[in-house]
């Protein structure tokens, strides 16, 4: 592996996600959940000058020690931070400042990387790259939360291109009861939470080939079942009621016809794509009217291999936790994962916008039970 190579990718990527935005599309929060697309910039900077120039990178001179509070995330080991709510009172720094920030660390590291690099070195390097690949994903579904929340609804990038998925006309996938192994296994990169490899036992199973689409939705929304409690979690449907939850995020009902706000604006509803921003809640209560159910994490990736998946996360039934032998390494990189196993459920698969060879069948994204601005779907089970 070409370790400056990588690094100049990742990087550049990053900032061509970035492109189309104006100056003033950078600095906004719309909600706790969404940060500035100027805080990601400036944070997955910090990453790398925090955990790699400064302890290993001789006569660095830090960049402005005040980023350190400014751009640390939730790492509690390097000290205190601004809190998650307030990134977008950050007026300052600005983003000429952020990009000059971006650049210092870029010229630092292309020499820090000329040199040897010890293999420890190398794994926090690595890890590096998947953290900016994680946080890319977050600046698109963070730039489409900002922008789809503009009462003007602005494009993204017209030239933006939402990868296709074809429906599969077979029925259920059958699988037989048994011991399957789950978990990361073999050479290459895999987080902390996906190890370490171990047995489940599943009963026998159905799965669909396909993910749950629009028009498949519509007939939920259109039976009343946003008004029929006996299909929702208890805390589902305070969530619906207080909220006034009537669709997926991002669905406008307008003279009669459904739209959705996507990277090139506010367009008609494709019917045939998958159904995609629903909440956990939303994605229990449409299994729980068709009779079915959402599949287990095991289930899921027992299966995975059967049919296609990537364009949007998939709702599992499984509490996020530690696998068995879990252990989070020594000091702050131990926060990465290991401190959100609580009052979360498990994601599989990736969505259109995970970053290129980012995901994996092993993988297990997470997120509470009532967000939305991720791009999330579901695949029934029975």
């Amino acid at each position: 592996m070409d370790l400056a190579d990588c690094y100049k990718k990742v990087r550049q990527r990053t900032e061509q996600i970035c492109w189309p935005l104006q100056t003033e599309d950078y600095v906004v929060q719309p909600v706790v959940d969404v940060s500035p697309p100027k805080w990601h910039i400036g944070h997955v900077t910090w990453f790398f000058e925090t955990f790699i120039l400064k302890p290993y990178f001789m006569g660095y001179q830090e960049f402005n020690p005040n980023y350190n509070y400014v751009f640390n995330s939730y790492y509690e080991t390097v000290g205190n931070r601004v809190i998650r709510t307030d990134r977008g009172n950050l007026s300052r720094p600005t983003v000429i400042d952020i990009y000059s920030y971006r650049k210092y660390v870029d010229e630092a590291m292309q020499g820090f990387l000329c040199g040897q690099i010890s293999d420890e070195v190398k794994e926090l390097l690595i890890l590096g790259f998947n953290h900016e690949e994680q946080h890319q994903e977050l600046l698109l579904t963070d730039i489409k939360y900002i922008l789809g929340h503009n009462p003007l609804f602005p494009a993204y990038s017209t030239s933006y291109v939402s990868p296709k998925v074809d429906a599969v006309d077979a029925g259920f996938i059958k699988m037989d009861e048994g011991i399957y192994e789950i978990g990361f296994e073999g050479e290459g990169f895999c987080f902390d939470n996906e190890l370490n490899r171990h047995k489940v036992y599943l009963n026998a199973y159905e799965i669909s080939p396909n993910l749950v689409t629009n028009a498949q939705y519509l007939e939920f929304i259109n039976s009343g079942g946003y008004h029929d409690f006996r299909h929702w979690h208890a805390e589902g449907w305070d969530w619906v009621n207080t909220n006034k939850v009537e669709a997926p995020l991002y669905w406008h009902l307008i003279d009669g016809e459904w739209h959705n706000y996507n990277y090139h604006g506010l367009q008609v509803l494709n019917i045939n794509e998958p159904v995609c921003h629903i909440s956990y809640f939303e994605a229990y209560a449409y299994a729980s009217w068709k009779g079915l159910r959402l599949p287990t994490e095991f289930e899921w990736e027992a299966a995975a291999t059967k049919f296609s998946w990537g364009k949007a996360w998939e709702w599992t039934e499984s509490s996020y936790l530690p696998y068995p032998g879990f252990a989070k390494a020594p000091g702050a990189i131990g926060e990465y994962n290991g401190k959100f196993m609580v009052n979360q459920k498990v994601l599989r698969g990736a969505s259109e916008a995970t970053s290129p060879g980012h995901s994996r069948v092993t993988y297990r994204n997470f997120f509470q039970t009532n967000l939305r601005w991720q791009f999330t779907g579901i695949r029934l089970a029975r």
